[in-house]
């Protein structure tokens, strides 16, 4: 069968299932674009900012463990997806990143958008190929999505010069392939942890990557700790927690250095599955950077490319317990919230009122940290977290949760000020049609940023300084905003409303954003 590359790519994506592609195309990609009509088994997204397109590939992989694609125009596209492709990386999500060129015999023209593409994509990706014929695009794309598949996930980058998506002969079919499984933990290292942990010394479990989403994996841990006296942890933003009534919890590592370091105080081990050793998000003078106690030794019972969830089955074996044993949460809700609108009213209300099996993406920052406590009774739900800490990612994270999951709920917990960085997300919402409730918590300001201008030694900030943290003068309107892009808004005054209208945008089909303006600051 005759095909150009753009068509045997297509073909060689869907039958190694990968079946949605976000895009943000260019004039680079216009054979891909023409290729989509046919082949119906993919479904493309149109995101107005490349940013939009690679947060919304992190969350449709965070929820279905596959990659989906995306399409970037160039070098200066990707550089603008770099932000999310940085958080998606962290999370160690599946992706497949394509990213468009000129002509392989345009390039040596320097033309005003010729740049250094895969420069750029090292930042922030685990393969790189550039495909030097359509013959060989299918097979490439084959290599593409095995390597983004392998575990714990990888963001692949594929360069496809415009003249290779044109080019003619790229009907090779290519078998699919299998994936790697997650490599076996080291029973040796496993049975060194229960050795510790059976020794009563102060001692504590760190987890991440795929402890956090599995549901038994968290109970048996919970009860190995209950038999030692140890404790669980959770790194700061894991990428999925699955969390709720019924689910034994492990409590997250703050934020703050000072949080973190009291959470770990005293321990003699620390026994690390699928976490990396904690440390500070910065620098601060005269701070250490390692959160790690002195006198404290850490045992890596499992990294990133290990089955965490084996090594917790190994590891209560060990012990010599059973899920019997684990502790699980109650169930519970708090009051609905009355009178002035607080960071703690809207998660007493977000709490009152989260649908079971709802997923919620959470990007609300400092207005945002009474939501996880006030959450943790409710009926299961998954929490997606900004693993790496680049601003932006909550809109178009929950656009891509409600394209992988159409029959859940997705609820958006939202900053204001790191919404605008990504506000476009909401016009592919309204297009798609999906299910998402953006709460955005209007404190209007930087506010985390006000806290660590002190944290770093800033005693006296002066009107400039404190002028660059402030957004207001225009105030920002949510409402008028997402109007504009044809998602349903309102700005209720008081906590009463507020929960009235947040259980009406979670019952009615559609996006909406609810905009709650609250006191700066914690």
């Amino acid at each position: 069968m005759t095909m150009n590359g753009a068509q045997a790519l297509l073909r060689t994506l869907v039958d190694h299932d990968v079946d949605v592609c976000f895009t943000n195309p260019g004039t680079s990609e216009m054979h891909f674009v023409a290729a989509l009509d046919g082949e119906p088994r993919m479904r493309a997204v149109l995101g107005l900012f490349e940013g939009v397109v690679t947060g919304a590939a992190d969350g449709y992989a965070r929820m279905t463990g596959r990659p989906a694609a995306t399409l970037l125009h160039l070098g200066p596209g990707l550089g603008n997806g770099i932000a999310n492709l940085h958080n998606a990386r962290r999370a160690h999500v599946p992706m497949v990143n394509i990213v468009g060129d000129h002509a392989t015999y345009h390039q040596a023209l320097d033309a005003p958008l010729q740049s250094n593409i895969e420069t750029l994509a090292a930042n922030v990706s685990g393969w790189i190929r550039r495909s030097d014929s359509a013959a060989s695009l299918a097979q490439d794309a084959a290599e593409a999505v095995v390597v983004a598949r392998t575990c714990p996930g990888e963001i692949a980058t594929l360069i496809l010069p415009a003249d290779v998506s044109w080019g003619e002969g790229g009907g090779q079919v290519v078998e699919r392939r299998s994936f790697d499984a997650p490599l076996a933990p080291d029973l040796t290292t496993v049975e060194a942890a229960a050795k510790i942990l059976r020794t009563g010394e102060p001692s504590a479990i760190l987890v991440g990557n795929d402890i956090m989403r599995d549901e038994l994996s968290l109970a048996l841990l919970d009860a190995v700790a209950a038999a030692t006296g140890s404790k669980v942890l959770a790194e700061v933003f894991p990428t999925r927690i699955r969390r709720g009534a019924g689910i034994a919890s492990a409590d997250r590592l703050g934020y703050l250095a000072e949080f973190a370091a009291m959470q770990l105080d005293g321990l003699r081990h620390l026994i690390l599955i699928g976490a990396q050793s904690p440390v500070t998000f910065f620098a601060y003078p005269g701070k250490a950077s390692d959160l790690v106690p002195d006198g404290c030794d850490v045992l890596v019972v499992t990294d990133v490319r290990e089955n965490g969830p084996t090594a917790a089955e190994a590891l209560a074996d060990a012990v010599g317990v059973t899920v019997a044993d684990a502790r699980f949460a109650g169930s519970s809700r708090p009051d609905r919230p009355t009178g002035d609108l607080t960071g703690a009213a809207l998660a007493a209300a977000v709490g009152a009122t989260l649908p079971e099996n709802a997923i919620v993406v959470d990007e609300a920052q400092t207005g945002g940290i009474w939501a996880s406590p006030a959450t943790a009774g409710c009926p299961p739900h998954d929490w997606l977290t900004l693993t790496g800490g680049s601003i932006g990612f909550g809109m178009p994270c929950a656009t891509g949760a409600a394209i992988a999951c159409p029959d859940r709920p997705v609820i958006n917990l939202q900053a204001d000020g790191s919404a605008m960085y990504t506000a476009q997300a909401l016009w592919t919402q309204a297009r798609e049609g999906l299910d998402v409730t953006t709460v955005i918590f209007a404190n209007r300001s930087y506010a985390i940023l006000n806290m660590e201008l002190s944290r770093v030694g800033v005693e006296s900030p002066g009107p400039v300084a404190k002028s660059m943290l402030d957004l207001t003068g225009p105030e920002l309107d949510f409402v008028a905003l997402a109007q504009g892009m044809g998602v349903p808004a309102e700005r209720p005054e008081d906590a009463e409303s507020f929960t009235a209208a947040l259980e009406r945008a979670v019952a009615e089909p559609g996006p909406h954003v609810i905009e709650a303006v609250i006191p700066s600051g914690f």
